[in-house]
């Protein structure tokens, strides 16, 4: 089947529009934050948004200091993250949290919602845990990880969870 001339034409138009559509929209993802859209509807509890919508082409630099955090954190190297938070009031508080941690170990999470306040990103996680050696079963919970921009490299400065 022989193609006309004006055939080809709409179909070369239609596919360089498509493309340029499609550009102008990763470019307009490009120019965006790592929030595209939250939820009116807020949890009562928490004040977390029910839904975000996270832009797919956002720095993940953050969200992977975090990860490598909570897979170590998970793997029960906790005391050795937490050894240099050791200092001042922070001692109690490392020790608390793996205690707590060796107690309920996290068995995944989800991001939830991102706040900006630099230097600083707050990462909220939904997890899920498991409810300790004396009882079965898991129970959903959420907790924040917060991260500062250190020069070139994101660190974890703060973890917080309830137990």
């Amino acid at each position: 089947m022989a193609f006309t001339r004006n055939q080809i034409g709409i179909a070369v138009g239609a596919g360089t529009l498509l493309v340029l559509v499609f550009l102008g929209y990763v470019w307009w993802l490009s120019n965006q934050g790592p929030v595209l859209a939250r939820s009116e509807d807020r949890d009562p509890l928490t004040g977390i948004p029910n839904s975000v919508t996270f832009n797919p082409l956002r720095d993940r630099a953050t969200e992977r200091v975090a990860s490598k955090f909570l897979h170590q954190l998970r793997e029960g190297h906790c005391n050795d993250l937490l050894s240099q938070w050791e200092h001042d009031y922070r001692k109690k508080y490392a020790h608390f949290i793996c205690d707590s941690e060796a107690q309920h170990p996290l068995l995944s999470w989800e991001l939830v919602e991102w706040e900006q306040a630099p230097p600083l990103v707050i990462l909220h996680y939904r997890g899920k845990r498991s409810n300790g050696p004396s009882q079965s079963g898991t129970y959903k919970e959420l907790f924040t990880v917060t991260t500062e921009n250190k020069g070139s490299e994101w660190v974890v400065t703060k973890y917080d969870a309830m137990y």
